[in-house]
């Protein structure tokens, strides 16, 4: 067999992108979050001491065990976890699987965090599950067990999600673990298998301040008898998760050891392949009848590392799962934020391309620049601009070094309204380093600053630093 044989054509697609896709939107469903928000929101609000699995137990078990509506998936990890779970949900739903996928943050509407492999539910899906959930939530006795135990807004909204899947009848479900794992909103489900992705030091003030601390946090998502498969990690790391495993009798499978090769090849980037853009990646292992060899939406090596540990986990679990439906399931992976690249139109003609990438961490952003310089290619002399937020609980001074040289000007701002930030912090780590920067507080106009000022020296830009700095360029930009 050729290599042309089995190498499916990656396309764009509409049908697996939230990017174009309207989200259903009524007076019911506005109610319903707006209901949501009057709860305690630790992605606003962090606080200690607001992790445990008691609350999740006590509702789900009171909807009728509304946890175990249909085989799961468990995904968790400090980074990648979004893609993987993007991936796997894709594989199945090209093997025929209705699959709920269940993700975290949102982009620009709330309800991507729930849905059919990144596709809306109906209106009438979203609409009855909110009603089940706020009866759950407003019965007597439930007020009565929250008075000892408040519920927060991310466990109900994993519990809409347990609703949402019923309601749609899915044949399985992916859910991807909001912070941590092992006290995660999440962790209430039984899944078939567990995925852990690459760990690196993340939420240190809640989840330790040691990658063995914080590994030892995400394997609490391991189950009796269940099997998992976990990313390359350093030696220590693995330890964690042996051990983890051995006392639950769970099989477990890394990916550098089950995997003989998983390589990658990076295309250039020009505007004549824009709108196609893909990278090609090969994964061997025994798991698979032959080499699985595809072409992957996503950019970046550890996107092909986040793609085998896809196929890996789905062949454990589902072993009737095909190559080929690998394959076409991981060339059809869009995931928005994730180095999303956009083509300028309209007003910013003159703009290149777009970069629209949620990477927050000092790994994540050292991909990011990795697979920026690799796919620009000969086009790296063009002007390159960064708009850049951060969180206040993100390692500024590590990640700036990481930027230096790399661009012709800098803008700074602050995430949104979501996320509290340290501009001060910031802006003294950009000094540090003798790098000049533009900085305002004022996020919407350092946006439209950035943006006028590519459109007028036909400047590349790239958006980083924050998933809601990435939702609120795009509010602004498509």
């Amino acid at each position: 067999m050729k290599e042309s044989d089995y190498l499916p054509e990656s396309k764009p697609d509409s049908k697996n992108t939230l990017t174009p896709q309207k989200a259903p939107d009524s007076k019911k469903i506005q109610d319903f979050e707006n209901w949501l928000d009057s709860f305690l929101n630790f992605e606003k609000l962090p606080q200690k001491n607001m992790f445990w699995l008691d609350t999740m137990e006590y509702l789900s078990e009171k909807a009728g065990k509304i946890n175990k509506t249909c085989p799961a998936v468990h995904i968790a990890g400090s980074k990648g976890k979004g893609s993987t779970s993007a991936f796997i949900a894709s594989i199945l739903e090209e093997a025929g699987y209705k699959t709920g996928l269940y993700t975290s943050p949102h982009i620009l509407s709330f309800l991507e965090r729930i849905t059919q492999n990144q596709k809306f539910l109906t209106a009438e899906t979203y609409e009855k599950s909110a009603e089940e959930l706020k009866n759950l939530i407003e019965s007597a006795s439930t007020k009565e067990f929250l008075q000892k135990r408040p519920v927060t807004w991310f466990e109900l909204v994993t519990l809409y999600s347990f609703f949402c899947f019923k309601n749609s009848k899915m044949d399985v479900c992916v859910f991807e673990t909001g912070l941590g794992g092992r006290l995660d909103a999440t962790n209430v489900i039984l899944p078939e298998i567990c995925a852990i992705g690459p760990i690196e030091l993340e939420h240190t003030e809640f989840l330790g301040g040691t990658v063995e601390k914080i590994a030892a946090e995400k394997a609490g998502i391991i189950k009796e008898n269940t099997p998992v498969v976990v990313a390359e990690q350093k030696e220590s790391v693995k330890e964690v998760f042996r051990k983890a495993a051995a006392q639950k009798n769970a099989e477990i499978l890394f990916i550098d050891e089950i995997c003989s090769k998983i390589s990658t090849k990076i295309h250039t980037l020009s505007e004549q392949n824009l709108s196609n853009f893909t990278q090609e990646v090969e994964i061997q292992s025994h798991l698979f009848k032959r080499p699985l060899k595809t072409r992957l939406l996503l950019p970046g090596e550890f996107q092909s590392q986040n793609a085998a540990l896809a196929a890996v986990c789905v062949k454990k679990a589902f072993p009737s799962v095909t190559e080929e439906q690998i394959e076409k399931g991981l060339s059809k992976t869009t995931l928005p934020a994730r180095f999303e690249i956009i083509k300028s139109t309209g007003k910013y003609k003159n703009i290149p391309y777009v970069i629209v990438d949620g990477a927050h961490t000092v790994k994540s952003i050292n991909f990011t620049m990795q697979t920026l310089n690799k796919i620009t290619g000969e086009n790296s002399d063009r002007n390159r601009t960064l708009l850049f937020a951060c969180a206040k609980d993100k390692d500024a001074e590590d990640i700036v070094p990481l930027l230096k040289n790399e661009f012709d000007k800098y803008f700074l701002t602050k995430p949104g309204n979501i996320k509290q930030s340290d501009l001060t912090r910031l802006k003294n780590a950009f000094n540090s380093n003798d790098m000049e920067c533009d900085l305002d507080e004022d996020y919407t106009k350092q946006i439209q600053k950035a943006l006028d000022y590519c459109e007028k020296t036909k400047s590349i830009l790239l958006v980083t630093g924050s998933f809601y700095l990435a939702a609120e360029f795009k509010k602004i930009f498509i």
